[in-house]
């Protein structure tokens, strides 16, 4: 599913309508739970939310005029996509994650590197994902991705 959008709402309105609901409870709870220097905005073509260039300068190594992506959140054809680079480069905090999920969901976790894929909409646990949305500052961010990433 390839939605060209400028925004997080105008990519909202391109949803059909029960993807809609989903992607706007998982917007709802991350905005709630992620630290305030994390911005949302469009990246890669989904919702992301970025440590700003106002705050990290430097931006994404990967192209440096990007912000430093941190959680980006999709609707694929199959699935929902939640992806938290925190997960990918800190293991500790993957380690509470994949310890949790079994808590709050009945369905085992799809899991790649940085990607959690929901193919049951039903199944997707708001709540542990709004908790893991705010376990990480943008300062520690930064510290993890120079130290793990960047190279």
């Amino acid at each position: 599913m390839t939605i060209n959008a400028n925004s997080p709402d105008e990519y909202m309105a391109q949803l059909p309508a029960d993807r809609q609901d989903v992607i706007g409870k998982l917007r709802n709870v991350i905005l709630q739970n992620i630290p305030s220097e994390f911005e949302e905005v469009m990246s890669y073509g989904m919702i992301g939310y970025v440590v700003p260039k106002t705050v990290y300068p430097s931006g994404y190594h990967c192209d440096p005029k990007l912000p430093l992506p941190f959680i980006s959140i999709a609707s694929q054809k199959n699935f929902v996509a939640f992806y938290h680079m925190g997960i990918y480069a800190d293991e500790n905090l993957l380690k509470w994650f994949t310890d949790e999920y079994p808590k709050h969901c009945k369905n085992k976790l799809d899991m790649g590197k940085s990607c959690i894929r929901f193919k049951k909409m039903s199944d997707i646990p708001y709540e542990l994902l709004g908790e893991l949305s705010g376990k990480m500052t943008a300062e520690k961010w930064i510290e993890i991705y120079e130290r793990e990433i960047k190279r």
